[in-house]
């Protein structure tokens, strides 16, 4: 595997107990911090102290390059995903053995310690032939500790059998076959630990998952039949569901047929968008609320004109305007690629075609009008 970041050697611990298996250490193989994880085969995570160096300590893979997950380790998908410059991503999660995650109605489920949340990103070959492959870039995980969760990356360099931690992140050229049969390029930017916590301190500056949110997670497992909530349920991993018929969804960003116009559009931008904009998320001074909860529309950008000019308002005067999807800053943004202009700010270079098109026909569908001059922020 290429080298990143820095050179670390693995080291085993023997305490008091047992065997433990440990990452860390300086070059010279004296043991500086040591990431420690429970002996035995299947997966599992460090409850306190760093995390590990190297991706396979965890343990959660029968297969790293296949991505196929060990035992005790569940896929998971979302029905409107964030979008992440035309990667494929590969979810997954591992709650320790007598851990139970609970219910919430709109928050993040919450988990117990020694939980592992797992995604993988991944360029397709060919977007056109999936049986053509897909080069690993990094899998990210969350790992919920004693002290809360930790994040970090692991990037795969030129060998995927494994993937090595990347403190400090990276930037990986890549490119690969579009839907349209054109090359396309991306000069891949894997985030560094502060990135991590920036985009996953959704309430409070409190790092936490994003995506297993019930109204996200009520789908049908990725490869089954079977809708994953009901799976973690029947598997004693999730506790307090109400009543099938109560859990919260949302809708498929793409799928005309699933829900209403503005049901999809505002998923969307709940996915992409409301872990900042929020009430208590980074981005709350801006007065801009993009959570599913809100139904005021001037609360979630309608007429609202911004709290501070410049360069992200590309000279228009408000959020959203109805029926003027070219005067709205929120489409001005989502179609930048420059980064003092386009949201969100991390995590892409590219311009999400499709889920703007969706958005365009949103507020374009939006009733209502304007004044014709905005205070001056």
């Amino acid at each position: 595997m290429e080298a990143r970041g820095f050179a670390i050697a693995t080291v085993v611990a023997v305490a008091a107990g047992g065997a433990l298996a440990g990452c860390g250490g300086d070059d010279d193989g004296a043991p500086a911090e040591v990431c420690v994880v429970a002996p035995g085969d299947g997966p599992a995570a460090p409850t306190s102290g760093p995390l590990c160096r190297r991706l396979s300590t965890y343990r959660l893979f029968a297969d790293v390059p296949g991505q196929v997950p060990a035992a005790g380790v569940e896929p998971f998908d979302l029905t409107t995903p964030l979008f992440s410059d035309y990667t494929d991503k590969l979810r997954f999660v591992h709650v320790p053995a007598g851990g139970v995650m609970q219910w919430h109605d709109v928050d993040s489920l919450a988990m117990p310690v020694g939980t592992i949340l797992v995604k993988t990103f991944a360029y397709a070959v060919d977007r056109r032939q999936p049986a053509a492959g897909r080069r690993l870039l990094e899998t990210r995980l969350l790992v919920r500790m004693d002290d809360g969760w930790k994040a970090a990356a692991y990037t795969y360099g030129d060998d995927d059998g494994d993937a090595e931690l990347a403190i400090a992140g990276d930037l990986i050229d890549t490119e690969w076959i579009h839907d349209d049969g054109q090359v396309r390029t991306n000069r891949y930017a894997v985030p560094n630990v502060n990135q991590c916590a920036n985009c996953h301190a959704e309430h409070d500056e409190v790092v936490g998952p994003l995506g297993p949110k019930a109204r996200h997670w009520n789908r049908v497992q990725p490869g089954g039949s079977e809708n994953q909530l009901a799976r973690f349920v029947a598997l004693g991993w999730l506790a307090g569901a109400p009543d099938a018929a109560a859990w919260p969804r949302t809708p498929v960003w793409d799928d005309d047929g699933d829900g209403t116009l503005d049901g999809r559009a505002r998923g969307w931008l709940d996915v992409n968008c409301a872990h900042c904009h929020n009430p208590r998320g980074a981005a709350r001074t801006s007065g801009l609320d993009l959570t599913p909860t809100q139904t005021d529309p001037v609360q979630y950008g309608v007429c609202k004109p911004p709290v501070a000019a410049g360069a992200g308002s590309g000279g228009r005067r408000y959020s959203i305007v109805p029926g003027q999807p070219d005067e709205s800053i929120l489409i001005y943004r989502l179609e930048a690629t420059a980064p003092d202009v386009r949201m969100p700010e991390l995590g892409r270079n590219l311009v999400h075609v499709e889920s703007v098109a969706v958005l365009r026909a949103w507020v374009t569908a939006l009733p209502g009008t304007c004044a014709t001059a905005a205070p001056a922020p």
